[in-house]
């Protein structure tokens, strides 16, 4: 018997859900989906939804781009040089338990209820990851390709290029995953908990909550998760593309 796909056992959900809810067998608060697609239908026709997920989406892209940047770059540092590991293996290994959310109050007494704070919550939380996987996807490099390329001459820099940053790439990649998908969650945690300019998909479930609108809630909260896949499948693609997957990996997760 073929197995159901993720596509037809997501759509029997749908489509379960709305039978129950015009049952009226549901709660009041789990409203059904064609009353989300309704209300999304109203947001991105009077610009509501573009000028929130826009607001979300630079938060997002901004903090997600220093964080993974710094946390990239500093990882390969670490990963090629052992002062530099000795010097943040111990300061990541005791900052990385905490949790990130946790010095967002912090940040908005020094940089305000503002995009500043929200932008560098989400870049601390997307250092770590990347960090990571940069170290040791570095580390993992074999010597014995480091040395073929010193032996005919190729200097450090040439050596670092060509050799250890593509046996990186994958383990860059992975970290780069998880990083974009915890962009996501800091950002919408950031702007539930206060926003300036009363921007973003985080304070619109907040003022949907606060109103009692199930489907303006429901609404924003599908925009995320459609936002989340969208940048996480364009990923995938630049992976493919940059540093694509072994056959064996391929065959295997599809990716």
């Amino acid at each position: 018997m073929p197995a159901v796909g993720p596509l037809t056992a997501a759509a029997a959900v749908v489509v379960a859900w709305q039978l129950l809810a015009q049952a009226g067998v549901l709660p009041v608060w789990l409203v059904s989906p064609a009353a989300v697609v309704e209300q999304l239908g109203v947001l991105a026709a009077s610009g509501e939804l573009a000028r929130h997920a826009g607001a979300s989406l630079y938060r997002s892209a901004v903090g997600l781009a220093l964080g993974a940047g710094t946390g990239v770059a500093l990882g390969l540092a670490a990963g090629v040089s052992r002062p530099v590991a000795a010097f943040f293996d111990p300061l990541v290994a005791l900052t990385y338990p905490v949790p990130k959310v946790a010095i967002l109050p912090v940040l908005i007494v020094w940089f305000g209820i503002s995009d500043l704070s929200k932008i560098m919550v989400i870049a601390i939380s997307c250092f770590y990851p990347c960090f990571i996987a940069a170290l040791y996807g570095a580390r993992g490099t074999d010597p014995t390709w480091v040395w073929a390329a010193r032996s005919m001459g190729a200097r450090p820099a040439r050596t670092f290029l060509r050799v250890v940053l593509p046996s990186a790439a994958p383990q860059i990649f992975s970290g780069l995953r998880v990083a974009l998908a915890l962009s996501f969650i800091l950002m919408l945690a950031a702007e539930m908990i206060g926003s300036s300019n009363r921007t973003g998909l985080g304070f619109l479930i907040l003022a949907a909550d606060a109103s009692g609108r199930f489907d303006l809630m429901f609404a924003a909260i599908a925009a995320i998760a459609g936002l989340g896949f969208c940048a996480d499948r364009a990923l995938l693609r630049l992976r493919r593309a940059l540093a694509p997957a072994p056959p064996a990996v391929e065959a295997t997760f599809g990716e």
